[in-house]
């Protein structure tokens, strides 16, 4: 008899021999089954008789498997109603009737991904783990969340994760000392609705949800499915519930199972827990016990398609920045299932927008209508798009946008698109595929993925996923017209389109704020017995939030065991090979045919002043020609010939605390049979850049300005972090001087005066050229076979590269200083960072600190600053032993952040966990030091702790200090946590009214200007 177990037999031979099209296995029939080559898995189409449920299980060797179960959630108006449900359902539920399973499964679990998305469409839940035991444990939470949530009996879930009011006590304090009225103001309060506060100060998305609004007007899509905060308080909780009964359905559902698993086992996990009879009867008495059961609550919201529609033009106005102008100039494509016009619409317009080389987007900064164009293909949904934005747009330029974007086409479609840059993309997209990089557990993108279409017809399930042949073909319409005459359909003759431009206002010169007047008039219409209740609901939502979970409680989630861990996978070995041309890192690590360079140069010789010109050196790298190719030419030849190639200053951190080494980074892959490109590229990129273009200069320059912009109000919480660590850090200082505050004040004060200082930065990026790019103390890595780390060394000789003559110069870092700044951004909300570097305050750190972190994130600042503050994000990160650090994210105030911040660690000296939930820190914390890489991030990870001196076995003894962490020796961590909370320095990225209410001594910094 054959061994069937999961270690003897091939994941996709197992599947092939249990999943026969036609077979009925634990009340799943199996419809049909196809073999994705992309994926080098087997697909398996199913459906659940009784319940009515889809599943697809992609059966691969991939022994980071994955479950998804996702419901089409098309929203009918901008409350967020379905945003406040994906938050809501992971906060317990009737087989675990704990506080927040989610938090919890973060605290105990082995899992590689643990998340929920709501997108414009559909609402998705899907987990990862390398662990089966462990998958099905995720599985068995994420199940019961999503069928039989707790929402249905505690209120206080929907006004946490949702909407609430509050009292706001500080208006209180600040009218009793100015006048007699003692009368407190009003504020909504709510993770959501202070989610939406955030993500709606970012103009990109503001201008994407105009566009949709006005490209589907008679569809779901024209609502703001993350909710809009002015209609969030408009949800009630009766609605909220309807919602959930409507659309949280079986038959409105999809699973997906992705990886190397017992496929047996886990479809009748399923069946038999959560898609029986039984299973869903069972579900049904909870909801009617708890008395909140919606009988009859009728059909899903519909999902239709749009009759073509031209909006000429719209204009919406936002509280931001006047850099923050932008235009948004959008083409339906066609629908989802037209899978080949979808992607070659995506092909064409990258090949036409997708660099400063591309015929559209250089006609765009050409005429001078702003400072940065963008674009992108929204293929999820049902009637995908393309976006094409002008960034810090002129006042006035909409129409001249649209008109100069649709001249361009025209010319293109008559004279032609240039072949080189089609394809260039197609190479690009080749190396994508091949490489199967999605940042992101792979199971997790392909589910998402493969919604795009599954979605909206049964028998698309895998059409997302078999793109293969569709290239093929694209690649064969290079030798006719069809991009052409696609071009001209899409642009040319479009009757669906959109125009809108973005106009900013100073809120100075407006009205009073909207959320304010509405606040203040419902405060007056309101009784002293109404505002007693508005105070008492908040109490009674206090006392549900700090109610500690029952024991019996938390004996229900499943949980793993240390011993379920296993030792640490074995690691490919770094070697560095010193018979090379070059001194080079070899990393032998299975790459899918691909190959990746690296080289690092020295800037040790380069003086303090002189690192934010090595940042523009970097930037400018591949956007301006070389001695041997036009800057087009040169744009095109990349992209054919190379998966990516990057220049970018680091800093290394050294083992003494007072050094940084920085470094200039390049870094590219390419496909294995280039491998010749992958050695002449960057030394001609590097070696031969002229730099006589002095607009192209001034133009990436304004580009990298509104990147760093946008950036700041997106990642507050990066930003703020990288300032506070520069307060007491000179490796934080040197990145502050090469990417954050001071490089984007000196980059500023450049473009002010760009004129009278161009000549001076030519030679100074000449200077530094010959300088930086030498072989004197640079390093290169390289990742392949031994056959191709040949190949590569034969065809590259010397890259190129001479001994540095120049002089060195000192790179001397003034000594780091507190400076308490906050940074006034256009946004919202706020971001709070606190930095320190332990081995300044004299701190011994072992594997025991990442298991405090993991405590303190999840437990003691989730709830204060989450639950309680409504913050949408916060954490608390101890980077091995040269770093730790507090953060809030998108944070609704800043003193009540400090101030738990600062009792963080008072509760964790007086931690006292149960045995099984402590083991469960122990289990995920060591899980999240042992997840899997892929081999350019595994590379770059190597190659970084050789650079900053770590010793060979230090991920182990780090990982054996976790293992060896008890409760005692966290509590004893607790008086060390409270010195680091109070002598770390604070900076602050936020709103302004927020920043000067704050009475924590902050240096306001408007930093937009």
């Amino acid at each position: 008899m054959t061994d069937m177990t999961p270690s003897a037999t091939p994941a996709r031979e197992r599947a092939a021999a249990l999943l026969a099209p036609g077979t009925q296995l634990h009340g799943f029939t199996v419809e049909r089954d196809e073999m994705i080559d992309e994926l080098d898995a087997d697909a398996y189409v199913m459906r659940h008789t009784s319940s009515g449920a889809r599943l697809l299980y992609l059966a691969c060797e991939d022994e980071n498997k994955s479950f998804a179960i996702g419901f089409k959630t098309p929203p009918a108006d901008d409350t967020g109603v379905f945003h406040i449900l994906e938050h809501s359902v992971l906060n317990g539920s009737a087989k675990f009737p704990v506080k927040e399973p989610f938090v919890d499964l973060i605290k105990t679990s082995m899992q590689t991904f643990l998340n929920a998305m709501t997108y414009p469409d559909k609402t998705i839940y899907p987990v990862a783990s390398t662990n089966e035991q462990d998958l099905l444990n995720l599985m068995d939470v994420y199940m019961d969340a999503v069928l039989n949530p707790a929402i249905y009996s505690k209120r206080a879930i929907f006004e946490q994760e949702g909407w609430h009011l509050e009292l706001d006590e500080a208006d209180a304090a600040e009218q009793a000392s100015d006048t007699a009225d003692d009368t407190p103001g009003l504020r909504y309060n709510g993770v959501v609705f202070n989610e939406m506060k955030g993500a709606l100060s970012d103009p990109t998305d503001v201008l994407d949800n105009e566009i949709m609004r006005q490209l589907y007007p008679d569809t779901a899509y024209r609502f703001e499915s993350g909710g809009n905060p002015r209609a969030i308080p408009t949800l009630t909780y009766e609605n909220f519930l309807n919602t959930h009964a409507r659309h949280y359905n079986l038959a409105n559902s999809y699973i997906v199972l992705y990886g190397d698993m017992d496929a047996d086992r886990v479809l009748a996990f399923l069946d038999d827990r959560y898609l029986s009879n039984n299973a869903l009867a069972a579900a049904r008495a909870f909801k009617r016990e708890a008395g909140t059961l919606v009988e009859n609550p009728g059909d899903p919201n519909p999902l239709e398609l749009q009759a073509p529609v031209v909006c000429e033009y719209d204009s919406i106005t936002m509280n931001t920045t006047p850099e923050n102008a932008q235009v948004g100039m959008a083409y339906v494509l066609g629908h989802a299932l037209d899978r080949k016009r979808v992607i070659a619409a995506d092909v064409l317009f990258d090949a036409l927008l997708g660099s400063n080389e591309a015929p559209v987007k250089k006609a765009i900064l050409a005429a001078g209508l702003g400072g940065n164009v963008m674009s992108y293909t929204d293929a999820a949904c049902l009637q995908p798009y393309e976006l094409i934005v002008l960034q810090g747009a002129k006042p006035g330029v909409a129409r001249e946008f649209r008109q100069v974007i649709e001249d361009e086409c025209r010319r293109l479609v008559e004279n032609g698109i240039p072949r080189d840059r089609l394809e260039a993309v197609l190479s690009s997209e080749e190396y994508a595929l091949r490489q199967r990089d999605y940042g992101v557990a792979d199971g997790v993108a392909i589910t998402c993925d493969l919604l795009s279409t599954w979605l909206y017809d049964d028998d698309a399930a895998t059409s997302a996923l078999t793109y293969g042949p569709i290239y093929a073909e694209l690649r064969r319409e290079l030798d006719g017209p069809y991009f052409e005459n696609l071009l001209r359909e899409l642009v040319l003759e479009s009757k669906h389109s959109a125009l809108v431009d973005l106009i900013p206002h100073d809120a100075d010169d407006q009205a009073e704020d909207p959320e304010a007047a509405e606040l203040a008039a419902l405060c007056a219409s309101m009784s002293d017995a109404d505002l007693k209740a508005v105070a008492d609901n908040v109490a009674a939502l206090r006392a549900v939030q700090e109610a500690e979970d029952t024991p019996e409680a938390r004996a229900t989630l499943p949980r793993l065991h240390v011993s379920d861990i296993g030792p640490a996978r074995p690691e490919p070995a770094l070697t560095l090979d010193t018979t090379s041309p070059l001194p080079c890192l070899k990393h032998d690590i299975p790459t899918h045919r691909l190959a990746y360079f690296m080289a690092y140069f020295d800037l040790t010789h380069v003086s303090y002043a002189e690192l934010p010109y090595v940042s523009i050196l970097a930037r400018l790298m591949k956007q301006l020609g070389t001695t041997c190719r036009s800057a087009s030419e040169l744009d095109s030849y990349i992209g054919s010939n190379l998966g990516f190639l990057a220049f970018a200053p680091e800093v290394m951190a050294q083992p003494n605390w007072k050094l940084a080494r920085p470094v200039m980074t390049v870094a590219a892959g390419a496909l294995t049979e280039k491998i010749e490109h992958l050695a002449s590229i960057p030394a001609e990129v590097w070696g031969k850049t002229v730099f006589d273009d002095i607009d192209r200069i001034r133009e990436v320059l304004t580009q990298m300005r509104i990147g760093m912009e946008q950036g700041f109000i997106t990642s507050g919480h990066q930003a703020a972090l990288a300032r506070a660590w520069s307060y007491v850090s000179p490796a934080g200082m040197v990145s502050e001087s090469i990417s954050g505050v001071d490089f984007y004040q000196f980059l500023r004060d450049l473009l002010d005066h760009f004129d009278e200082r161009a000549d001076d930065l030519v030679e100074k990026l000449r200077d530094l050229q010959a300088r930086i790019f030498t072989s004197t103390d640079t390093v290169v890595s390289f990742t392949g076979t031994d056959e191709d780390y040949e190949r590569f060394w034969n065809a590259a000789g010397s890259l190129g590269l001479e001994p540095r003559l120049a002089a060195a110069k000192e790179l001397y870092v003034p000594m780091p200083q507190p400076k308490r700044e906050a940074f006034i951004i256009p946004s919202d909300i706020c971001y709070v960072a606190k930095a320190a570097d332990p081995r300044a305050m004299g701190l011994a750190m072992d594997g025991s600190w990442s298991v405090a972190a993991t405590v303190l994130s999840y437990d003691y600042l989730w709830n204060e600053i989450r639950v309680k503050g409504g913050a949408y994000g916060c954490g608390f990160r101890a980077v091995a032993d040269r770093q730790l650090c507090f953060y809030t994210y998108r944070d609704p105030a800043i003193d009540p952040s400090i101030e738990r911040i600062a009792g963080a660690g008072t509760w964790l000296s007086t931690f006292e966990p149960d045995p099984l939930s402590f083991e469960g820190f122990i289990v995920s914390s060591v899980a999240s030091h042992d997840a899997p890489l892929k081999p350019y991030a595994l590379t770059r990870r190597q190659n970084i702790e050789f650079f900053t001196k770590r010793p060979v076995n230090w991920r182990d003894e780090l990982r054996d200090g976790m293992l060896a962490t008890t409760p005692d020796k966290l509590r004893a961590l607790g008086e060390t946590i409270s010195r680091v909370a109070e002598e770390a320095p604070l900076c602050v990225f936020g709103e302004r009214e927020v920043i000067e209410r704050s009475h924590a001594g902050l240096n306001a910094v408007d930093l937009l200007a």
